[in-house]
């Protein structure tokens, strides 16, 4: 083989390596720069969550993303990179769905599809929101993508009781300029939200949901995707007497 020839393959290795390294890359990450929001959901999968209530929070994540009012205000934004963990007690966090960039109603539908197909991972004794915390945090700094804004959203039905305090973690992550939201599920402790508001959330906007009960979750989680991606379309979407799930 000649010199051009030995030239002409190295060039053509060198561009399947590069095209291979771009299919492993979190998808949307080549458009990292318009993105405005990367969003960790962080789901509750401890044993105080039953099958049935960890359905409900699966089909209410769902419904969310596959509501117009959402997919508006995903649109109206520009793009929002997103990804799912479950949690539970220690060494009991697990990314459920990788990092997707979603930016119309396509995106949003294929999105609620994964999460509905996602098995449930943990159900262990244990509610380590902190750990939770510390988890969602890491995935943010490491996920390849550079947006405006970065927001943890946490749900759950019960205070932390294993693992790092929340409030330790929430200051940490708070100084690195990522917001925290809660969605407090009252089902089991009437006063959580109380919790939340003191020991999880925090930063820029931080804000807590509470739904009465997992029957309640689905249309609180879509108020709380709406504040969150949106806050203009949110309040243009529900007037503030419209808090039946008890938004504040």
């Amino acid at each position: 083989m000649g010199t051009v020839g030995r030239r002409r393959r190295r060039l053509a290795v060198a561009l399947l390596a590069s095209l291979s390294f771009a299919a492993l890359m979190p998808s949307g990450s080549a458009q990292q720069a318009t993105c405005d929001l990367e969003l960790v959901l962080a789901v509750d999968t401890s044993a105080s969550v039953d099958h049935e209530e960890y359905r409900l929070q699966s089909v209410g994540f769902a419904t969310a993303f596959r509501d117009p009012a959402v997919i508006a205000a995903i649109r109206s934004i520009g793009g929002v990179a997103v990804t799912v963990i479950h949690w539970s007690s220690v060494d009991q966090q697990w990314q459920a769905v990788d990092w997707r960039l979603l930016r119309d109603a396509r995106s949003a539908r294929a999105f609620a599809a994964e999460i509905e197909r996602v098995p449930r991972r943990f159900s262990l004794r244990g509610t380590g929101l902190g750990l939770a915390l510390r988890f969602a945090e890491r995935l943010i700094v490491n996920n390849g993508f550079r947006c405006r804004r970065q927001v943890i959203d946490v749900s759950g039905d019960g205070q932390n009781n294993v693992g790092e305090e929340p409030h330790l973690v929430r200051d940490f992550v708070v100084a690195s300029g990522v917001t925290i939201n809660g969605l407090a599920i009252l089902s089991d402790d009437p006063q959580l939200d109380i919790y939340y508001r003191a020991d999880v959330v925090g930063g820029d906007g931080a804000f807590v949901i509470t739904a009465e009960s997992y029957q309640h979750f689905r249309e609180a989680i879509r108020i709380k995707l709406l504040r969150e991606i949106s806050p203009n379309l949110a309040r243009a979407e529900m007037p503030p007497e419209a808090g039946a799930t008890g938004s504040q």
